[in-house]
């Protein structure tokens, strides 16, 4: 075997790691992008927790026909980057995000989040979801409101029969 057939198998593998160890994953055309934008791009990705990698369409492929995916074969064509997520959401809000900031540089092609297929749209309703962390504190809140409003309702009667003990012993005092 030749050593560039062991270096791709070495790459494979690589991407093999990240997309098991990621929450999500959106792949994306960056065809028109300069290296300045390019640079930006990945300082954003590593701000918001995700990594922007660029590698070769086949060996994508490879990897993803792998994990038993082939929905991806035809998003893996042309100028392909990839954003491996921390989390369900925060790939692809970057790269949304990079798609409005430069008009017609990027283009999302498609997502890879629960072991399953997302297409553009799937791509763009998460961008606009909130985060795990976010729903949680949000759920959290929610239940704690009813507890809350509870603890005020008590403290307030508790107080309004003080104010009416204190009446009556001013009255007969």
């Amino acid at each position: 075997m030749s050593a560039n057939f062991e270096a791709k198998k070495v790459v494979v593998q690589e991407i093999l790691e990240k997309l098991k160890a990621a929450k999500s994953v959106v792949l994306v055309d960056y065809n028109k992008l300069t290296v300045a934008e390019v640079s930006a791009l990945r300082n954003k990705c590593r701000e918001s927790g995700c990594e922007y990698k660029v590698y070769k369409n086949t060996l994508v492929r490879k990897a993803m026909n792998d994990l038993g995916f082939k929905d991806f074969d035809a998003d893996l064509n042309g100028p392909t980057a990839v954003a491996f997520g921390s989390d369900e959401t925060n790939a692809a809000k970057v790269m949304v995000a990079a798609a409005k900031d430069y008009e017609d540089k990027i283009i999302i092609k498609s997502a890879f989040v629960d072991n399953a297929y997302v297409d553009k749209a799937g791509v763009k309703a998460l961008a606009s979801m909130p985060s795990r962390e976010e729903l949680v504190a949000k759920m959290l809140g929610s239940m704690q409101a009813p507890v809350s409003n509870f603890v005020g309702v008590l403290n307030n009667l508790v107080a309004g029969i003080v104010r009416v003990l204190h009446a009556v012993a001013e009255q007969k005092g």
